[in-house]
């Protein structure tokens, strides 16, 4: 999602016994590891950039520009909670390794890609790839360092994620000017013949020491929710609520509902429906729904608006939003330790309400063809917020449930995360009349009002759900 990428990663690494590597392997190691999850980071902010030339490239409407995003949204955020159970069960190193080389054939396909339906294709296995690198990768630096090295390789690992992220767009926006969209994927190929390389010679094979059956049952019916009703959302704006959408988003209910039936009866399910007993635990998560549906939806439609409505080229779309990626990291840390004394609740009712006046901001101002005075503002104010409340969100989610539950808590929160960009760029059909200037510069603006209110709305249920800092025993 842009530079903002979901809460607790760092909180994903797994609590396993370390398998004595040395110090020079455990380094080759973790930069295995970053290169490999960067690749997901970087391309998700990067990818983004290119949409408006990928569209004017290979045609399709702005439907075609929903999906190139949302195939690769859908099977990440429907599978990473499955990946990461597939890694502790047949091995991390193994799947690390199946993940980052799936991945990459997927990119070199989307880099090659004829027509829109191929890349899309495409675009569905880099989800799957990166479903499997992502928690495979915080993993293997669980497994490789002792608990004491472990927190600082983590440390390391989530800000290189941070970086990558912020790096996404503007090396995406001068791929795309300098040479063409098309090799903001082929760059992917050497970066992760090296991750693979550093990893399969450095790493030792390590398992979860009580790890159950992967519950692919519930892995698929929740892509197959999230498919029809991601598919219904897309179309619905243009062909209305006519049979097929309608059957589709039935089915897509259906298969949702469905999904919890079997998570319940799960010997090992991919989402513990007893962690939802905690009240701030459900506060934290619908927080983090409507927030991150707020920056998916309007981060997605900010280049359409600079590229398409204001003329910029892709580079410097890239390079307007450093303010985004410049606040986040060097606010992130300073309120994470501010959270840890006064409790997660104050931050995450001010970041909010922060967030929405930045969204506010870029809306009313966007008029206003200068970046300085209609986009600069509003995104400095938004860094603050999203600076303020992101490192929060993984403190409010470990503090709401028991120490066992922690992996589980905040595997979940990071899907709910990646779920919520992937539904508000879905729903930003409703909003865009059109692919031409005009359409695209309303729909903007109705889109960051839209994304202010949803961010107000996340710091209110923070103020109703949120407690002190205390530990609550989901169980």
């Amino acid at each position: 999602m842009n530079a903002v990428h979901p809460p607790c990663d760092r909180a994903l690494a797994h609590r396993v016994t370390a398998l004595a590597h040395p110090p020079r392997a455990q380094a080759l190691v973790l930069t295995g590891t970053v290169l490999g999850s960067g690749l997901a980071f970087i391309d998700s902010s990067a990818v983004n950039l290119t949409l408006p030339v990928i569209q004017q490239s290979l045609g399709g409407g702005f439907a075609a520009a929903q999906w190139i995003m949302n195939a690769y949204a859908l099977m990440l955020g429907a599978l990473v909670l499955a990946g990461g159970a597939a890694a502790d069960r047949y091995g991390r190193k193994r799947v690390f390794a199946a993940g980052v080389l799936l991945f990459t054939a997927a990119s070199a396909v989307c880099g090659l890609a004829p027509n829109l339906t191929v890349l899309i294709m495409a675009r569905a296995l880099q989800g799957v790839g990166a479903a499997l690198l992502t928690p495979a990768s915080l993993a293997l630096l669980g497994a490789a360092y002792d608990a004491k090295g472990r927190g600082q390789a983590v440390g390391i690992w989530a800000g290189a994620s941070g970086l990558t992220s912020a790096v996404g767009p503007v090396l995406g926006g001068w791929l795309t000017q300098a040479i063409s969209w098309r090799a903001v994927f082929f760059i992917n190929l050497p970066v992760a013949a090296i991750a693979v390389w550093l990893v399969l010679a450095n790493a030792k094979e390590s398992k979860g020491a009580r790890s159950g059956p992967v519950d692919w049952a519930g892995a698929a019916a929740v892509t197959a929710g999230l498919g029809a009703l991601t598919w219904a959302l897309t179309v619905a704006p243009k062909q209305g609520a006519d049979i097929q959408v309608l059957g589709a988003a039935g089915f897509g209910v259906a298969a949702l509902i469905g999904f919890v039936v079997i998570e319940r009866k799960a010997a090992n399910p991919m989402t513990p429906l007893t962690l939802f007993k905690s009240l701030t635990f459900s506060g934290v998560n619908a927080l983090t729904f409507l927030l991150y549906a707020a920056l998916g939806g309007a981060l997605f439609l900010l280049p359409f608006e600079l590229i398409r409505a204001h003329g910029y080229p892709p580079s410097a779309a890239g390079a307007a939003l450093l303010p985004l990626s410049v606040g986040l990291a060097v606010l992130s840390p300073a309120a994470g330790r501010l959270a840890s004394r006064i409790g997660a609740r104050p931050l995450l009712i001010v970041g909010p309400l922060l967030v929405a006046a930045g969204f506010a901001l870029l809306g009313l101002l966007s008029q206003d063809g200068s970046y300085w005075t209609s986009v600069f503002p509003g995104l400095a104010v938004l860094a603050v917020g999203a600076g303020v409340a992101v490192a929060p969100l993984t403190d409010a989610v470990l503090g709401a449930v028991a120490d066992e539950y922690e992996g589980a808590a905040a595997g979940v929160n990071n899907a709910v995360a990646r779920v919520a960009g992937l539904l508000a760029v879905a729903l930003v059909g409703f909003v865009i009349a059109g692919s031409d200037p005009k359409a695209i510069a309303a729909g903007y603006r109705a889109a960051m009002i839209a994304a202010a209110m949803a961010s107000a709305a996340a710091a209110l249920i923070a103020a109703l759900t949120v407690r002190p800092k205390a530990k609550s025993r989901a169980r």
